[in-house]
């Protein structure tokens, strides 16, 4: 009899790819010889690649059309038990629909954003978890997964981890702390200048360099982190997947809002600070396999405004919820993580 096959839908992004391992973790768990292929956006193959889970990778770049031709007429070539649309968007959903999959599991219209794509799939799925990593479970778990989460591990190279400890030696550092000022919306983002006094007072009272993982497009929150840090020396970095796993591992803690970056920072298992504002830290906070029910963050600390309102609107400004956190609540968010005393 054939091992069953599964095509699983997550185009992007990082934090999303990273709640999204534990659900495809507990399908590997429970179905070991299964033949798991993953539908990404090509940027995330090496990170997918990382985590062991998937049999195959199947890169589409969705804006193009020749590209997603491709990737339909291969899904149509083959059998499968059931597709599984982690992502909840026309563009996902689309795909193992073109594509002639039989069995095609999603979220019902009581979980998803976008209007309308539950009529897409087959299994629509009333979520009665909170936190995303756990309802992405939860579509696995009808696909035939005993648990709706399972550990996994992400494999870091040596090659990676050898170029930033000699990025970091040839700047005479040794312990570390990363900060993360930038995200795909502003509205999630701390203020740079706030980070840069962080990093101030990280140096002055802890005597740790701070290191600023610093993305595209984002040499303005650069540029306003170094004015305001002071003293601090913080050190700027901008790499690889790779190498920014390498970093993120060897760091005493992560700082940062709800982003990419800290999410992977906290499934390699680093501390993290989480600084949280429209989003809601119960959704989309940090998240550890086999919590506790209310113990989401396990010993992260998450640092939201009382009455924080949750938004996922795409703004650049940042949200008022932000700007209700100030530094000294932050560094000592961050003494407390990585049990420093006072």
């Amino acid at each position: 009899m054939a091992e069953p096959r599964f095509a699983v839908v997550r185009l992007g992004s990082l934090g999303d790819i990273v709640h999204t391992f534990p659900a495809v973790a507990a399908l590997r768990e429970s179905l070991r010889n299964a033949e798991i292929i993953w539908v990404t956006h090509p940027r995330w193959k090496f990170l997918i690649e990382s985590s062991g889970l998937a049999s195959e990778i199947w890169a589409v770049e969705s804006r193009d059309f020749a590209s997603v031709r491709q990737l339909i007429k291969r899904i149509r070539a083959l059998p499968w038990n059931s597709a599984i649309d982690y992502q909840g968007l026309w563009k996902s959903a689309l795909l193992p629909f073109l594509g002639g999959v039989q069995r095609r599991i999603g979220f019902s219209s009581k979980t998803i954003r976008e209007f309308g794509v539950p009529v897409l799939y087959t299994d629509r799925v009333d979520s009665a978890t909170v936190h995303i990593a756990d309802q992405n479970g939860e579509l696995s778990q009808r696909a035939g997964a005993r648990n709706i989460t399972a550990a996994f591990r992400l494999r870091v190279s040596e090659a990676d981890k050898g170029e930033v400890l000699s990025f970091l030696r040839s700047a005479g550092i040794e312990r570390y702390i990363v900060l993360s000022p930038g995200g795909g919306w502003r509205s999630k983002c701390w203020p740079a200048e706030r980070f840069g006094a962080l990093a101030q007072c990280i140096r002055e009272s802890l005597g740790l360099r701070c290191v600023v993982n610093i993305g595209p497009g984002e040499d303005d929150l650069a540029a306003a982190l170094r004015a305001a840090s002071g003293t601090a020396e913080p050190l700027f970095y901008n790499a690889a997947l790779g190498p920014l796993m390498a970093l993120l591992c060897g760091a005493r803690c992560i700082v940062g809002g709800d982003t990419g970056p800290l999410h992977l920072a906290i499934a390699l298992g680093t501390p993290a600070v989480a600084i949280h504002g429209p989003t809601d830290p119960a959704r989309n906070g940090p998240y550890h396999v086999g919590h506790a029910p209310g113990n989401t963050f396990a010993d992260d600390i998450v640092l939201r405004a009382p009455g924080g309102v949750t938004s996922h609107k795409r703004d650049n400004r940042t949200a008022e919820s932000m700007l209700a956190i100030d530094v000294d609540s932050v560094f000592e968010a961050v003494r407390r993580r990585i049990g420093a005393s006072a």
